[in-house]
């Protein structure tokens, strides 16, 4: 799918800066519940263009699935590298595109432009809201997500990761079953792995540890609420991966880093 540039707010604005969001799955819904998260966020000089998967996989369940979409997204985003200012990568994952695109963008002399994946910013983005010693968890879709995020958070806080870590509980719903599954039962899944993130594991933040998850914040504040009564409920802290990568690249464009 070719890119879709959007000015962020004022159309009468000049965007100074230019931010590529990446989804490296071939389903173009997915892309399209980002623009209102991102949008919401009121830039007015930074163009945001969009990009989807033009082949690969419509949904990225496992490693198998992310090295496929890298195969399938690098030869045409290689050519985009210099017409960007930033990438952000749409898949709550250590996706390989992200060190992918970092070596491409050295080996064409770009290596000042920034790239970061929404996981990557979301635990980052935690890690300076939480107070010392309390804990961040992560709700994300099937199964296998468990194991493949304690490794991902492992490799990124290195050994000091299980005081600030409190795991990661799932739906079962694959990242496509999110949208196709009747809404009732996906608020049901969403509330009870939160549930045993706060209640069992202690956590005091949550990222929602899928793309396919944006603009559920909602119905997980509610799940929130209804594990720790109104006021306590309130004050979790929740993490959308998207907006965290936006805001950070935003703020590292802005300073020049």
């Amino acid at each position: 799918m070719a890119d879709d540039e959007t000015k962020m707010s004022d159309p009468k604005s000049t965007p100074r800066r230019s931010i590529l969001i990446i989804n490296p799955n071939t389903t173009v819904a997915m892309t399209e519940a980002l623009r209102p998260l991102i949008d919401a966020l009121g830039y007015t000089t930074t163009r945001v263009t969009y990009f989807t998967a033009p082949s690969g996989v419509p949904s990225i369940n496992n490693e198998s699935d992310a090295a496929l979409s890298t195969s399938a997204c690098l030869p045409t985003l290689k050519a985009k590298l210099p017409d960007h200012d930033a990438f952000l990568i749409c898949c709550y994952s250590a996706h390989p595109l992200v060190p992918h695109l970092r070596r491409e963008l050295s080996k064409q002399h770009l290596g000042h432009i920034p790239v970061t994946g929404i996981f990557e910013a979301s635990v980052a983005a935690c890690l300076q809201l939480l107070s010392p010693g309390e804990k961040f968890g992560i709700v994300s879709t099937g199964s296998q997500w468990k194991s493949i995020l304690g490794d991902a958070v492992a490799e990124l806080l290195g050994s000091g990761r299980s005081t600030r870590y409190a795991g990661t509980e799932t739906t079962g719903l694959d990242a496509d079953e999110l949208h196709s599954t009747p809404k009732g039962e996906v608020d049901r899944r969403m509330k009870a792995a939160t549930r045993v993130l706060l209640v069992e594991k202690g956590a005091k933040a949550i990222c929602l540890g899928c793309a396919g998850m944006a603009g559920m914040e909602r119905v997980v504040r509610e799940g929130c609420v209804e594990a720790l009564g109104e006021e306590e409920g309130k004050g979790v802290r929740i993490v959308d991966g998207v907006v965290s990568g936006v805001l950070f690249l935003e703020g590292a464009l802005r300073a020049g880093l």
